[in-house]
């Protein structure tokens, strides 16, 4: 199975046809969609299930962001293994052991917090598996078709949220939340199966792995670089080291936290400003629905009609749009004004696209899982930690409408910052291999 054809640089424009034509890519793809409709299933029927056994609004909302601050943890300590293992093993192993777990949830009744404790040591592993698939993507899509790749992930995965959340409100009313579980891990399961089944051993060498590893699926798909058992820990930590250390990849990975950080706590307030504001019951629900809208209206438009490099020239406006529109929440607007507000705002969550390229660029080849894995946990563990602290600066006396127009007021700033350093454009294409490093 080869890599998709076409310039790996340039101002090519790829198409949506194209990636889906990628077989390795398609298999990934479609997993990964399932996979996060099971999340989002598991995740709202977790936290029922903590509040009907508790009756804590507190322990409902820990169970529901407990999977993801450990993330970050778990890509530092053993993000690695996404460049030295198997990836149909490993990726086949992160499903099952996800199935294992939704599992184990419906048919053990555990103390809650045995249970919240699973669900979080767990979650260490996420960033690995995750990682691995998308160096395989990475490995599968070149130039244009990637980011692509990307955006037509980052539309699926919206959708699949908002399914997995309505599959979710159904699946607990109809079997209840146990039951609901077990409709996740069987999801899971399937993602595992086609996986194993589908995606091809790997040649030596073929994953990329990184010097000193086997680089190649064992006769049983389970083989891996057998030193690496007791230093995968000091790598991880060495690998994400340098990464960080990296000033070009380090201001990539901050500005594709930072704004999504700050919207998401804005996100996590509209259930209280439409308390505060008195809209009718059920109004937060669409007020909640405008932000992934947004979100796949602007990807589709970016990523199909504008070419890579003026998608680059639009990072710092799409991310100023992201956080201005919310600037209005200072007004306390009704329904339909915040409806429209937050439509805007998702609308710049586009930015992602033009920032792809470039990252993807930076990146040692040896590290690109790590590097995957690194940034996906940054992301979820900011974005656990964002409406936390924007509820608190709410509860200081600002109230919701001023904490979500000082989160706005964050993403203009990022902006700015982002403006002082980011190229309009990646650099030029050279025709062959230049001796001179790449500046920083």
């Amino acid at each position: 199975m080869t890599p998709t054809a076409g310039p790996a640089q340039g101002d090519h424009r790829a198409t949506y046809r194209e990636v889906l034509a990628e077989p390795r890519f398609r298999l990934l793809f479609s997993t990964r969609t399932v996979a996060i409709t099971a999340d989002a299933l598991r995740i709202t029927t977790f936290s029922v299930l903590v509040f009907s056994s508790t009756g804590s609004a507190l322990l409902s909302a820990v169970a529901f962001g407990i999977g993801f601050i450990p993330q970050l943890f778990g890509s530092l300590l053993l993000g690695s293994l996404a460049d030295r293992l198997p990836p149909r093993a490993l990726i086949t192993g992160g499903y099952a052991l996800t199935c294992a777990t939704a599992l184990l949830l419906a048919v053990v009744r555990m103390p809650v917090a045995a249970s919240l404790g699973v669900v979080a040591l767990v979650s260490l592993a996420t960033p690995v598996f995750h990682g691995a698939s998308s160096r395989l993507v990475a490995q599968s899509l070149k130039g244009d078709a990637y980011v692509l790749g990307r955006s037509l992930s980052n539309i699926a995965s919206a959708g699949a949220q908002v399914f997995g959340l309505a599959l979710g409100g159904a699946a607990v009313a109809a079997l209840g939340p146990r039951r609901a579980l077990a409709v996740s891990a069987v999801l899971y399961l399937g993602c595992a199966l086609a996986i194993r089944l589908r995606l091809p051993r790997l040649r030596a060498g073929e994953n990329g792995g990184t010097p000193g590893s086997t680089g190649c699926d064992g006769g049983a798909d389970g083989g891996g670089d057998s030193g690496a058992d007791g230093g995968a820990v000091r790598a991880s930590l060495r690998g994400a080291g340098l990464l960080l250390r990296d000033r070009t990849v380090r201001r990539l990975m901050v500005a594709q936290w930072l704004p999504v950080a700050f919207v998401a706590g804005a996100e996590g307030l509209i259930v209280a400003y439409a308390g505060e504001r008195g809209f009718a019951p059920g109004r937060y629900a669409v007020l909640m629905g405008c932000l992934p809208v947004g979100m796949l209206v602007g990807d589709l438009l970016v990523g199909r009609f504008l070419r890579p490099r003026n998608r680059e020239r639009l990072v710092v406006p799409l991310v100023a749009l992201a956080g201005l529109p919310l600037l209005g929440f200072a007004a306390e607007p009704g329904v339909g004004v915040s409806s429209c507000l937050l439509l805007l705002s998702g609308l710049g969550y586009a930015y992602g696209l033009g920032l792809q390229r470039p990252f993807l660029d930076a990146l040692p080849e040896d590290g690109q899982g790590q590097a995957f894995g690194l940034i996906g946990s940054g992301s979820m563990t900011l974005q656990g930690v964002g409406p936390v602290c924007l509820g608190a600066v709410a509860a200081a006396g600002t109230g919701t409408g001023g904490a979500i127009a000082l989160a706005g007021g964050a993403v203009v700033l990022t902006a700015g910052w982002i403006r002082t350093w980011h190229p309009r454009t990646s650099p030029a294409p050279s025709p062959a291999p230049s001796p001179s490093p790449a500046a920083h």
